[in-house]
C-alpha cells in the first residue's frame, strides 16, 4: 500500500503545482479578443456558402468523422427518444443534417451560435428546429437547459489570438456552458501530438486541460484520439460512465 500511497499523493501534488501553473495567469476579457473568432467563420460562409469549407472544415469526410465522435458522447442515451442536444456553435447546422441522414432525428436537437449570419442560414434551411443567436459569454441570458452539449469546432482555432489568450477563453465558456448540460458536454482541440503544429490552430496539452476540468467542472472525463485527426475529443460526464 504504501507505494499506491505515495504515489497518489505525489499526484495530488502534480496536480497542485500544475493548476498554479495553469490557472495563476488571467487575462481580462477585453484582452481575448475571441470575436476574430466569429469574424473569420463568418468570412469562411461568405466566401464559399453553405459547405464544409463555409465553417472552415477541409473535407466533407472528417467532418462526418467529427459529428460522429461527438454523437458518441450519448452512449445508448443516443437510442432513447426525447433527449435533448444543444449544438453550440452550430453553424449552419451540418450536424442536424447528419443526424438525419443517419436515422437519430428522435434526438432533440437545439442549435446556438453567436453569428447571427449562421443562425439566420439555420432557421431557413430548419425552420421547424429552435434556434438560438447569442454570444455565450457577452450575453448574460441563460442557455437551454440540455441533456448533452457538443461544441464541434468551438475550440480548434485560435487565429490570431495568443496560446494564453485562448486558454483563458476556453475556460471560461467552458465554465459558462457546461452548467447547462444535465449529462455529458463534448468538444474538440488541435492535438500536441503532431508532426508540426500551426500557429492559428489551438494545440491543447493533455494534462493542462485534464487539470483544469478536474478542478473546475468534473472529474468524470474521456480523451478521444481515435479517430483519425489531429485532433482529440474531450467528454466531460456528471457521472461516471
Amino acid at each position: 500500500m504504501a507505494p499506491q500511497l505515495s504515489s497518489w499523493y505525489g499526484l495530488e501534488k502534480l496536480c497542485r503545482l500544475s493548476n498554479a501553473r495553469h490557472f495563476g495567469k488571467t487575462l481580462r476579457m477585453e484582452q481575448v479578443d475571441y470575436q476574430s473568432l466569429i469574424e473569420h467563420y463568418e468570412g469562411c460562409l461568405e466566401r464559399h456558402g453553405d459547405t464544409h469549407l463555409g465553417v472552415d472544415w477541409p473535407n466533407p469526410h472528417d467532418a462526418a468523422t467529427r459529428y460522429r465522435v461527438m454523437l458518441e458522447l450519448l452512449g445508448a442515451d443516443a437510442q432513447q427518444p426525447g433527449v435533448s442536444l444543444l449544438d453550440f456553435g452550430c453553424g449552419t447546422a451540418h450536424l442536424w443534417q447528419y443526424m438525419q441522414e443517419q436515422g437519430s432525428s428522435d434526438l432533440r436537437y437545439i442549435g446556438l451560435d453567436a453569428s447571427s449570419k449562421f443562425v439566420e442560414l439555420s432557421q431557413q434551411k430548419f425552420p421547424g428546429v429552435e434556434f438560438h443567436c447569442l454570444d455565450a459569454l457577452a450575453d448574460a441570458a441563460p442557455l437551454p437547459e440540455v441533456d448533452y452539449i457538443v461544441m464541434n469546432g468551438v475550440l480548434t482555432e485560435k487565429r490570431g489570438m495568443t496560446f494564453d489568450a485562448m486558454w483563458e477563453y476556453t475556460q471560461r465558456l467552458l465554465e459558462r456552458v457546461f452548467p447547462a448540460a444535465r449529462r455529458g458536454l463534448a468538444f474538440n482541440v488541435m492535438s500536441k501530438h503532431v508532426d508540426w503544429e500551426r500557429d492559428d490552430l489551438f494545440h491543447l496539452p493533455f494534462d493542462q486541460l485534464a487539470a483544469f476540468l478536474r478542478q473546475r467542472l468534473s472529474r468524470h472525463i474521456r480523451f478521444r484520439a481515435d479517430y483519425g485527426l489531429y485532433e482529440y475529443t474531450t467528454y466531460v460526464y456528471r457521472e461516471p460512465r
